[in-house]
């Protein structure tokens, strides 16, 4: 960090063309952590096997027994539905029970009602003693339920009431309902062939985890998948926006949330196979759609965050503040494994008693993250000690970091202690409370900045004093010698001159 130096253009979450040199270019190496997402979604999202053979076991067992049922209707055919059939179902959060969805096919049976073929369906089950405890009879279906483990909706399909080949669902209370399941389920197959790799369904799957784990939004998992499938077409067969997992997260999220801020209303979501069918409608209010909107451009911002990260321990940061702890777990705890052993013996080597560390330090940070420096570094032998008589309890304060284009440009992206930054720009710094809030007007900020590095100790820069607030409500930084430095903010009572709060270093690290 460094006084008076005019900063260059900022990288924001959606950059104008003049501000696209802060990207990584094209052909520039991204880290796309393709082995993570792959254990992420084998270990975390995706259902396990064992689960899977349960399901498919239980679903024999369903089918035997109706066959061999006094149910009236004629089965023709058994048809998966659903995330099951999609190839979309995910592990449920807590390990809590999981859903499947089976069409029970079936010839029309003269003078039956809709209610008639679900209630009858609820009487074969309800009357044997091996489902009769596990049965419930709801509007659309019969649910089997294996306490703790899994439930199967069986829902009767009625095949050709209206003309050879129609297809109806029944609804106890509203009578037969049109639908088109086999060829909804082809329509989806048709995405995730253009997409390739199978990275549409796993795509879905990750929304779908992000849904369940954030509890931000509600959005049903029909309506999700049809949201995301309007986003691929079969002209994109092999496009590079869908080279693997990540790129395609990052297309897809882009691309829907491009179209939802086109739609300030809550929108028309019609079946691409039943035009008449608006799944729109599961947004029952203004309020929930709107919020969707919103929580999807803000995480379209963090996916396109993460995307761009290039050291590895810097990305796998950035996915988990999309994802949450789970991705990339066993490679963080790797990580520091090996740095309780030799990583920290590595970063002392590069350590002087003058804090002009050698430049090789960033690119260790870069690799391993900051939790690889030793307890030690942050106390330099230049920083300057506190000159405030403390409180007895000390609060704590929070130290938040904005990139800007310039001390005088708009707001720009939050930056995140340790975040591998360029010599450009800047950063306005601010206090924030724990509860969130922020100092009062009785009280000061000093800030403590404090270089490190080489060069910036060669140029007479190795700063570690005290410094006021040179904003509104803050400091601005501009950011220039390479080396991992720190800002810390100590907060002074006017009247007595009492040092009241502080915080922990805040890391900043140039290359």
């Amino acid at each position: 960090m460094r006084r008076g130096r005019r900063p260059l253009p900022s990288r924001r979450t959606r950059p104008s063309p003049r501000l696209q040199s802060l990207l990584p270019r094209q052909g520039e190496p991204v880290m796309k952590l393709l082995g993570l997402f792959d254990d992420f979604l084998k270990e975390t999202v995706n259902l396990n096997q064992t689960r899977i053979d349960l399901l498919e076991e239980s679903i024999g067992a369903l089918k035997t027994f109706l066959r061999a049922s006094d149910w009236k209707p004629k089965i023709v055919g058994f048809e998966e539905q659903g995330s099951w059939a999609h190839g979309t179902i995910i592990r449920p959060v807590d390990d809590d029970e999981f859903d499947a969805d089976l069409l029970v096919m079936v010839e029309p049976v003269e003078g039956w009602t809709a209610a008639d073929y679900v209630e009858e369906l609820g009487r074969v089950f309800s009357g044997t003693g091996v489902y009769a405890d596990k049965a419930k009879v709801w509007d659309y279906c019969v649910t089997i339920t294996y306490a703790g483990q899994r439930r199967i909706d069986l829902a009767p399909c009625v095949v050709g009431r209206l003309w050879p080949g129609s297809l109806e669902v029944c609804n106890r209370k509203g009578g037969f309902e049109r639908s088109e399941p086999v060829q909804y389920t082809a329509w989806l197959k048709e995405r995730n062939a253009y997409s390739g790799l199978n990275s549409f369904r796993k795509v879905t799957r990750l929304l779908k985890y992000l849904r369940d784990i954030k509890e931000t939004f509600t959005c049903s998992s029909v309506l999700l998948t049809t949201l995301i499938g309007y986003r691929i077409d079969w002209m994109e067969k092999d496009n590079p926006d869908f080279a693997d997992v990540p790129t395609t997260l990052k297309t897809l999220t882009g691309r829907l949330d491009d179209w939802l801020q086109r739609h300030p209303n809550k929108p028309i979501v019609a079946n691409p196979k039943l035009v008449t069918e608006d799944f729109g409608e599961f947004w029952d209010t203004q309020e929930k759609y709107a919020n969707f909107r919103n929580v999807i451009h803000r995480y379209r911002g963090w996916i396109d965050e993460a995307f761009q990260m290039e050291g590895r321990q810097e990305s796998i940061a950035a996915w988990q503040r999309v994802f949450g702890d789970e991705f990339g777990k066993a490679s963080v705890i790797k990580v520091a494994a090996d740095a309780a052993s030799d990583g920290q013996a590595r970063v002392r080597g590069l350590l002087s008693s003058t804090a002009a560390h050698f430049n090789e330090l960033v690119d260790v940070v870069k690799n391993y993250g900051i939790s690889i420096l030793p307890p030690d570094f942050c106390r330099p032998p230049h920083m300057k000690q506190p000159r405030w008589r403390p409180a007895p309890n000390l609060a704590k304060v929070n130290v938040a970091a904005e990139w800007r284009e310039s001390r005088s440009s708009a707001p720009g992206r939050a930056i995140r202690a340790g975040e591998i930054l360029p010599a450009r720009g800047g950063l306005y710094f601010r206090v924030d409370m724990e509860d969130g809030s922020t100092t009062t007007a009785g009280h000061q900020v000093q800030w403590r900045i404090t270089n490190t590095g080489t060069v910036a100790i060669a140029k007479g820069q190795g700063r570690g004093g005290f410094e006021g607030e040179n904003m509104s409500h803050g400091r601005w930084e501009p950011l220039a010698y390479r080396g991992v430095h720190m800002s810390e903010a100590f907060v002074i009572r006017r009247s007595d001159d009492v040092l009241v709060a502080k915080s922990d270093p805040f890391y900043v690290v140039i290359e």
